[in-house]
């Protein structure tokens, strides 16, 4: 039995204070993404927004846009449990630094990373879903994720799709 709170439809907190992730959890996402606007969504482990790190396991379809941001003065590190995407990272202007293709079975992938500074990254999803344990540092604050501005606007559907595909 999977013990959550609904925010919305992309987030959902864990009810209890041990909480475990199996394939039932894998599988709550993989249904309920389809019904958030952005095709994706995520179980929070940490407490809240206030809390200091914040723990993630995060689905993104393939018809997922991560607009191209960077966090202020925060690390992350993801570590894949299913599926392929390629991160991309940008300097200020938009040119492409590295690419690197995630994946969580395939010979040789990467399936972890740690961005320690304040770099522009996003995803080019691969598989029909990629799915990922995310750690970052909290509380969560909105003005310390700076979105490209050389970058479509999530809401621009057109714009996203081809912005991906260019990269």
């Amino acid at each position: 039995m999977i013990d959550l709170k609904k925010i919305n439809n992309e987030v959902f907190y864990s009810k209890n204070k041990v909480e475990f992730i199996n394939s039932s959890h894998i599988n709550f996402l993989k249904k309920n993404v389809k019904f958030a606007r952005r095709k994706r969504a995520r179980i929070c482990m940490h407490k809240n927004d206030k809390s200091k790190l914040h723990e993630m396991i995060i689905i993104l379809s393939k018809e997922t846009y991560i607009r191209p941001h960077k966090h202020i003065d925060k690390s992350e590190s993801l570590h894949v449990i299913e599926g392929s995407a390629d991160v991309i990272f940008f300097d200020n202007k938009g040119i492409i630094l590295k690419k690197e293709r995630l994946g969580g079975s395939q010979k040789n992938a990467n399936f972890f990373y740690r961005i320690s500074n304040s770099i522009f990254h996003t995803f080019k999803i691969r598989s029909k879903f990629f799915i990922f344990h995310e750690s970052t540092e909290g509380p969560f604050i909105k003005n310390k994720t700076k979105y490209a501005d050389w970058s479509p606007n999530e809401n621009d559907v057109f714009e996203a799709k081809k912005f991906i595909k260019s990269i």
